[in-house]
């Protein structure tokens, strides 16, 4: 009988909330302090590793934009999307759809062209090498002002062919979706896509106001909707899907507990949730690890994870004819191992 890890290892899985810049593994960190001449306060990847002990987001975000200095080079983006494509192999994640930051780069004067053609080229060749598919997504800081975000939209206009839509992460408290009202509005007059992290340190309002204000047609994180059933009804109606990030969640305080977390309850009111890794080199786990430490603590059964692949693939990006193809493939993997 196949165990529970290997039942894991081997479901063909998606990602659809992942930000690349917290993928940045401590030792890849230090090599590119070192490539770079940058003097980093830790001595070593251990000492780097024992500061990974957050009480909130903002302590999270804090040593996530100072290990984002050592990213200066086109090569240094590469490098760091090559190593999570790498991950994905490892783990048969088959498809992923990533978020990127450029006002934390461009900020200290990093071109946006270093930053995306550095990502862009491992993509493509993520494509071509380990065959994963994959999907861009800018995300707008909500910590900096409206200004900023317009400023980083006209950017992206030149890289239109390589963005497909744009999302709101960092500091979710003090910065509700209304703030982005506007900037919003704009990049969809230009054709892309919206998604925006709501619903995670704050309340189930902000994952509505993202819906009414934003028109996101997916929430990251969201797991705050479990406290208000009317907007639960107009997520299973809707069928917004809502990308979950179990371990993240954990580590930033947003549960105390993984057996508290609302995951499955909101599986069984009928909402698209999916479970994704958010900044793994932070959190403690990519997405085999999320969907281990999820089954233990919540008892979720091999149904409910096929259940899970099932619904990235619904939320996901991928054209029809795609979709139809992952479905099968995560059919007869159930088939033949659940």
């Amino acid at each position: 009988m196949t165990t529970l890890a290997d039942f894991i290892q081997g479901l063909p899985k998606i990602e659809l909330h992942l930000h690349i810049e917290g993928t940045l593994e401590p030792e890849l960190l230090f090599k590119l302090a070192e490539r770079n001449n940058i003097q980093l306060k830790y001595d070593s990847v251990d000492e780097l590793k024992q500061a990974y002990k957050f009480s909130n987001l903002q302590e999270f975000l804090d040593l996530y934009y100072e290990g984002a200095n050592v990213l200066r080079e086109e090569q240094d983006f590469y490098d760091l999307t090559w190593a999570y494509l790498l991950k994905c192999k490892d783990e048969h994640v088959v498809r992923t759809e990533i978020f990127f930051d450029p006002q934390t780069h461009t900020d200290r004067g990093i071109l946006f062209a270093t930053v995306i053609n550095g990502i862009n080229r491992a993509l493509q060749d993520g494509r071509e090498k380990l065959a994963i598919s994959s999907e861009l997504i800018l995300c707008f800081l909500r910590h900096l002002d409206e200004q900023s975000a317009f400023n980083t939209l006209k950017e992206a206009l030149d890289y239109k062919d390589l963005i497909v839509g744009v999302g709101l992460d960092s500091s979710e408290k003090g910065n509700p979706p209304s703030k982005f009202e506007r900037v919003f509005a704009k990049a969809r007059e230009e054709g892309f896509l919206t998604v925006a992290h709501a619903g995670e340190e704050g309340p189930a309002a902000n994952v509505k106001d993202s819906i009414d204000l934003l028109k996101v047609f997916r929430i990251d994180h969201g797991i705050a909707a479990i406290n208000d059933e009317f907007l639960i009804a107009d997520l299973v109606q809707k069928q917004i899907p809502l990308t979950v990030c179990p371990l993240s969640n954990l580590a930033l305080k947003a549960v105390n507990n993984l057996k508290d977390h609302p995951l499955k309850k909101l599986m069984d009111h009928g909402v698209l949730v999916t479970i994704n890794s958010d900044d793994p080199a932070y959190f403690g786990g990519y997405m085999n690890e999320n969907f281990r430490a999820s089954a233990e603590a919540l008892n979720l059964s091999k149904a409910d994870l096929c259940q899970l692949v099932r619904n990235a693939v619904m939320a996901s990006l991928l054209p029809e004819q795609e979709k139809e193809r992952h479905y099968h493939a995560i059919e007869q993997y159930c088939c033949e191992n659940a």
